[in-house]
């Protein structure tokens, strides 16, 4: 068992190597892992070969690369100087990673072959370039290496987040915010030395890489990676040869498999009129599901999903499937968990429950509905904004409370619910409070509809729809009709899918138009469509 002596990565590394030496603890799936030991030793090893380049405490060092082993290596190893991690996401552009290396005042750049292209730009020698897979340790010796003493509050890394609503912010977190949130974390689900932990987000967002990476190392599990992205062609191999206990999701995973996989076979013909029926719905649910898990590899115990709010009819399927899901809230400045819950505790459409050591109250709650904004204290909250005083006074208030910018209900035993951002909030023409997340939610349910996104436009509601295109054409589709006369099919059926939409929805809410988007939207790295990027039509 690892006994923190203090909330910094150095402790965490050191006494999950004492209590866990020889156990595995990073691998690719198809690969030898590196042990507890070889983890320790090759960050030593990496952190004194930083030092013969002059890398020392509290230097930014970048990481632009995927998943992989040496990642989580090389993050280590700047723990033992006592430098600050810099993950870029590799779904930046050439641009933006230009822009974070000159912001965060990047000295040093650890980068996977897949991403040396992007940085055919930099012409500044100052920023030394390491290759991440092939970094030179002959001759590294690390028995004279001596450590640099870190602090709880000495910064660790400096995460750039690519959010829904513009330019990358550089959220500073310290030793503490991220060790005491993986601490925390671990108390919502038992996890041991026997766990495997499936990794498919990016390493370098927050959620993965506190719950996904630092949690399960604190506890002596094993976690795999995969050396292509998670297609399925790949993800299903690796599934059943990891057989994994642990994995963490953004929503957009596992409704694709419902809406692509499991919901159409429920909704045609002899099966579609036995699923309405209650006892027969129930029993399909609970079949599929079997069959789902078996899919995943049959060992699950924590399927966590969080980044984006999962759609009720996806829940309501999970809940009745029997499929060991839970749902956590939180975000890059908060390192990243907030509330969460085990599948055993999971209430519907709830983020679960504050977690140990997190204080969260609603601000000025709506006194019919409960609605505000969570606001929220503890050890994982970050110091602010990297070099941007003026952002990070916004966000705080004058008492110390970190202002979410997320509208939430809690009810009496302490579920959090979140409705939307505050800043997506749209006020109706009388002063009514319109969530266009809800709104999205109810489109997303119709046949046919793959993503949506709810615009304002001249004090109307517009619905941006991307469809399952296929699905669609066989549905208007006539191989003898001309263009025209499909055109008009599909002018119909969108002024059909608007009323359709509009039954469901209260008068404050209904749509005035149905626009289809040819193109899928363009996302985050947690699967949130950028709502900036569609500000108008």
């Amino acid at each position: 068992m690892n006994t923190l002596q203090t909330y910094t990565l150095q402790s965490l590394l050191t006494g999950s190597a004492d209590a866990f030496s020889n156990r595995p603890a990073l691998s690719f799936v198809d690969a030898n892992p590196y042990t507890y030991k070889d983890v320790n030793i090759l960050s030593r090893k990496i952190a004194a070969f930083l030092t013969l380049h002059n890398i020392t405490k509290g230097d930014k060092v970048a990481l632009l690369s995927e998943n992989k082993p040496n990642w989580g290596v090389v993050f280590f190893s700047l723990s033992w100087i006592g430098a600050v991690a810099v993950p870029i996401l590799t779904d930046f552009h050439t641009d933006e990673i230009l822009k974070i290396l000159k912001h965060s005042e990047s000295k040093a750049i650890f980068v996977s072959g897949k991403q040396r292209e992007k940085l055919s730009a930099i012409m500044d020698e100052k920023i030394k370039v390491f290759d991440i897979d092939d970094i030179d340790l002959n001759n590294i010796q690390i028995d004279d290496f001596i450590p640099n003493s870190t602090e709880e509050s000495d910064l660790a890394s400096i995460i750039y987040t690519s959010g829904t609503s513009g330019m990358p912010k550089g959220v500073m977190l310290t030793n503490k915010n991220i060790v005491f949130n993986a601490y925390q974390g671990s108390k919502v689900q038992e996890i041991d030395s026997n766990d495997r932990m499936l990794s498919i987000l990016p390493l370098s967002h927050a959620y993965e890489n506190t719950i996904g990476f630092l949690l399960p190392l604190l506890k002596g599990a094993c976690v795999y990676y995969l050396e292509k992205p998670p297609t399925v062609s790949v993800l299903v191999p690796a599934l059943q040869k990891v057989k994994p206990t642990l994995i963490l999701s953004v929503p957009l995973v596992i409704e694709k498999i419902f809406k692509a996989r499991i919901k159409p076979k429920f909704s045609k013909g002899f099966m579609g009129i036995l699923y309405k029926n209650t006892f027969f719905r129930k029993r399909l649910n609970q079949a599929a599901g079997k069959k789902l898990y078996k899919t995943f590899g049959g060992k699950l115990k924590f399927f966590g999903i969080g980044g984006a709010k999962l759609s009720d009819e996806t829940e309501f399927f999970l809940r009745e499937a029997g499929f060991p899901y839970a749902i956590g809230y939180g975000l890059t400045e908060t390192a990243p968990l907030l509330a969460g819950s085990n599948p055993a505790q999971t209430r519907f459409q709830s983020t679960g429950t504050p977690i140990f050591g997190v204080e969260m109250r609603i601000n000025n709650p709506d006194p019919i509905s409960g609605e505000g904004e969570i606001l929220v204290k503890g050890d994982n909250i970050m110091p602010g904004y990297f070099k941007n005083a003026e952002m990070t006074d916004e966000v705080f208030t004058e008492d110390g409370w970190f202002r979410t910018g997320d509208l939430g209900t809690m009810d009496k035993e302490g579920y959090l619910y979140i409705m939307g951002r505050l800043k997506n909030m749209i006020v109706g023409p009388n002063g009514e409070n319109i969530y266009p997340e809800e709104i999205e939610a109810v489109i997303n349910k119709f046949d046919h509809v793959l993503e949506s996104l709810v615009l304002e436009e001249k004090g109307q509601l517009v619905a941006l729809v991307h469809f399952n295109k296929e699905e669609l054409e066989l549905k208007i589709q006539n191989l003898k009709e001309s263009a025209e006369q499909l055109q008009e099919h599909l002018t119909e059926y969108l002024k059909d899918l608007k009323d359709n939409i509009n039954l469901k929805l209260n008068k404050y809410s209904k749509i005035k138009l149905v626009v289809q988007k040819h193109e899928p939207f363009e996302r985050t790295p947690t699967q949130k469509i950028k709502r900036y990027v569609y500000k108008s039509l």
